[in-house]
């Protein structure tokens, strides 16, 4: 182990010093090169190279739980339990650039609007797709001003079903991502549960006017209760800890590139969710397809 160590760090350090350092001989080094590796060591660095190899793949998100998932699942890659790839990242200096920290964000009501009853409950899970939306509203910094994002998101897949970009917080911000997501999905709207919070968009008349022209049932959390909406809220801790906060935006025009990229090409087709057995929003709802289809 120590002898392939030195071989895969070769280009980083002198061979004298890692020698020393790990207090093995260069006579024993160079022995080892004309015997070549054992195949515990060669096992060893396939890990090291199918752990960096995903680590990069998920630009550097994931830790060492979802990469073990991904070894076990891809048969191209060599296989390895969450320990060893936890040790293969030490060893490698890696981790994922994700902050732990996690504030859940509130939103100011309309105290003249009558709010809809939390019919939610807490309740987030559902057997079958277009059943519970979620939806809110987040902020997000560029060079010239705060704009404004409005997420859709479905509860059975955590799949983001409709979104929209604005400079401002008027009503036409939700209701564009709304009717985003009914023209993406096309549920039957009766059977619909949608969720938000009081914020005064969602709670304007314009806004309440579209859902009861759809027949959709409305659910709000109650005041000051960010937990009542958790997985929208865990939707943006998601973005900003794992994609915005790595970048910086001129304009809204960049924005909306960076955000399209998160949610359209890595997001929903690619990024595994724990919650849903370690597979994508997209991979989730297509086995359920599958599955409905037998």
């Amino acid at each position: 182990m120590k002898y392939a160590w030195i071989q895969q760090h070769r280009d980083s350090f002198p061979i004298a010093q890692m020698c020393r350092v790990l207090r093995v001989g260069r006579s024993g080094y160079y022995q080892s090169l004309c015997r070549g590796l054992s195949p515990r060591a060669q096992r060893s660095d396939r890990i090291r190279q199918a752990v960096r190899q995903v680590h990069q793949e998920s630009t550097e998100i994931y830790g060492s739980y979802k990469i073990a998932d991904r070894l076990q699942n891809d048969e191209s890659l060599e296989t390895a339990c969450r320990n060893t790839v936890a040790k293969a990242m030490r060893q490698m200096g890696l981790k994922s650039r994700v902050s732990k920290k996690f504030k859940p964000t509130t939103t100011v009501s309309d105290p003249s609007k009558k709010p809809a009853p939390n019919l939610l409950d807490q309740v987030f899970e559902t057997d079958a797709p277009n059943k519970k939306w979620v939806t809110d509203i987040t902020y997000l910094p560029t060079a010239s001003g705060w704009v404004y994002l409005a997420v859709v998101l479905d509860l059975f897949s955590r799949k983001v079903v409709g979104w929209s970009l604005s400079e401002s917080l008027a009503t036409p911000l939700v209701t564009d991502a709304m009717r985003q997501a009914i023209e993406n999905r096309r549920p039957t709207t009766s059977k619909l549960l949608h969720h938000s919070d009081r914020g005064c968009q969602y709670t304007s008349s314009e806004y309440q006017k579209m859902l009861a022209t759809m027949n959709v049932t409305c659910s709000m959390s109650r005041t000051g209760c960010c937990y009542d909406n958790a997985v929208m809220e865990r939707f943006f801790w998601s973005l900003k800890h794992e994609w915005t906060e790595f970048e910086s935006f001129a304009n809204i025009q960049e924005v909306r590139m960076s955000v399209f990229r998160y949610i359209e090409t890595f997001y929903n087709p690619i990024r595994i969710h724990q919650t849903l057995g370690y597979k994508s929003p997209d991979q989730f709802e297509a086995d359920h397809t599958a599955k409905v289809a037998v």
